[in-house]
């Protein structure tokens, strides 16, 4: 799936859980000072930031299929190497990356095992590559109040719970399936403070992603029924969601 959307529209949907998910996801593939590094489906640059913030910019390259995304990426971070395309064809060398990592993307692939195998030959040898998936499958996803009143307003709705990726199982057969070795997944959990319903609400009316996608193709009174429901759910704010997400990394 490709994000045809604007980058200040996904920031505000998603960037608010992504940001600090890369920041504790870095800790995880951990790329030490003078190491070069590939964000691998860098969206606006949630983690491309934490990444030229430790290595520098000369020391990050990154890659995604979205155009305006490459473009707002390459506007933050004029002096980052980044690339449109896919991580099933990844357009660098073998061994060029001490690090590979991507941050919410598996779910997304067209093939992941391909993905994550390009991101193992582009990894020098016992280089680390990284993946973050929300628990989707555990309906531990920031979208999960979504799809909670979407089965009640409109139960024949797909989800995302059976998405690639979206469990530590799915996380961590992928990433075998790529020939990482020494392959370890654990929960980052994130929390976000919304000061009102409608500052949480608003960003699912831009359409991105399956989530936005869903809430789009809603007639009208189907759309108030989801609202009215979710501020049931939720409350009028200010309130906090938790989402935690499945962190895996092996070695090239």
């Amino acid at each position: 799936m490709t994000f045809n959307v604007s980058a200040d529209a996904y920031d505000q949907f998603m960037g608010r859980f992504s940001e600090p998910l890369a920041a504790e996801f870095l800790d995880r593939v951990g790329p030490l000072t003078g190491q070069r590094a590939l964000d691998v489906g860098c969206g606006p640059g949630a983690l491309t930031a934490p990444l030229v913030d430790r290595l520098g910019a000369d020391h990050v390259s990154a890659i995604d299929p979205s155009a305006p995304f490459v473009e707002t990426c390459r506007a933050r971070f004029p002096q980052v190497d980044v690339r449109r395309g896919s991580a099933e064809s990844l357009p660098w060398d073998d061994d060029s990356y001490d690090v590979a990592a991507a941050c919410l993307v598996v779910h997304f692939m067209t093939d992941p095992v391909a993905g994550m195998s390009e991101m193992r030959r582009v990894t020098r040898d016992d280089g680390w590559v990284g993946a973050t998936v929300w628990d989707l499958a555990g309906s531990r996803a920031p979208m999960a109040p979504l799809w909670t009143a979407m089965a009640e307003v409109s139960p024949q709705q797909p989800d995302e719970r059976d998405f690639q990726g979206g469990s530590r199982e799915s996380l961590r057969s992928i990433m075998e399936g790529a020939a990482l070795r020494d392959v370890e997944v654990v929960e980052l959990p994130v929390t976000v403070t919304h000061p009102s319903f409608e500052e949480w609400w608003q960003p699912y009316l831009h359409g991105v992603g399956p989530a936005g996608e869903a809430v789009a193709a809603l007639d009208p009174e189907r759309r108030q029924h989801v609202e009215d429901t979710l501020r049931r759910n939720l409350g009028d704010g200010p309130f906090d969601l938790t989402a935690t997400a499945w962190a895996g990394r092996g070695r090239a």
